[in-house]
């Protein structure tokens, strides 16, 4: 079984864009990947010998095109197609549905990854300049106030950590870049991983695209702010 159609609904489509217009298998393959946003792009190895089974049945016809063959549908096809149009809009509602699926996940997977992209980042940046993170007053005394005396200075007060070398802001800058690249492979990896689990149940419209598209251009936007910071 196609891990998008359902039994014999792959044959069905095919039918289906062949109606639109005659195609050769590449164009068919490109065809499919299109309608399903680049998430599925079947192999000519699962295209052709279905084209071969229409072609037998006589659904299909092909033709030779120079080096191309062209695959055109038959009357007969078009009444098999016209008598499982019920069928085609089931398997068209079912695709809308896993879209809808699909870009929920992608739009709440970017925002975790963004959230721990930056985490990382910030991560990178103090080890980058030497700052520590901000700290909270632990010791529970109360703030002076205005005019009271200054508390005695402690005996010997602790010697300021000496200038990094060059060659260890050379091994914080080296360090900074590692982290930050493992942060992008973590995120591409993140993102891709999620978007095949949905891709198996389902498809990804044109529309998910088109928001997965704007996400990532506005963290892309985001993050060489956080740089020039």
């Amino acid at each position: 079984m196609n891990p998008v159609f359902g039994h014999g609904h792959l044959r069905l489509y095919l039918l289906n864009l062949l109606a639109e217009q005659p195609r050769h298998g590449y164009e068919l393959i490109q065809a499919l990947s299109d309608r399903f946003g680049g998430t599925y792009s079947p192999s000519a190895g699962t295209i052709y010998p279905r084209l071969a089974k229409l072609e037998e049945e006589g659904l299909v016809t092909k033709a030779t095109d120079g080096r191309k063959t062209v695959y055109e549908i038959t009357d007969a096809g078009r009444a098999e197609l016209n008598s499982r149009l019920p069928e085609l809009s089931s398997i068209e509602d079912r695709v809308t549905d896993s879209v809808r699926m699909l870009a929920d996940g992608l739009r709440k997977g970017v925002d975790e990854a963004m959230r721990s992209l930056r985490a990382d980042l910030a991560a990178a940046r103090r080890d980058a300049t030497g700052e520590a993170p901000p700290r909270r007053d632990t010791t529970g005394a109360a703030p002076e106030a205005p005019g009271a005396a200054p508390h005695a200075a402690p005996d010997a007060a602790p010697d300021a950590p000496p200038e990094p070398t060059t060659d260890q802001l050379r091994q914080q800058n080296a360090e900074s870049l590692r982290q930050v690249d493992a942060a992008v492979n973590g995120f591409r990896a993140s993102v891709r991983t999620e978007l095949r689990k949905r891709a198996a149940r389902g498809t990804v419209s044109p529309a998910a695209v088109s928001t997965l598209t704007a996400e990532l251009q506005r963290l892309e936007a985001e993050l060489k702010a956080a740089l020039r910071d």
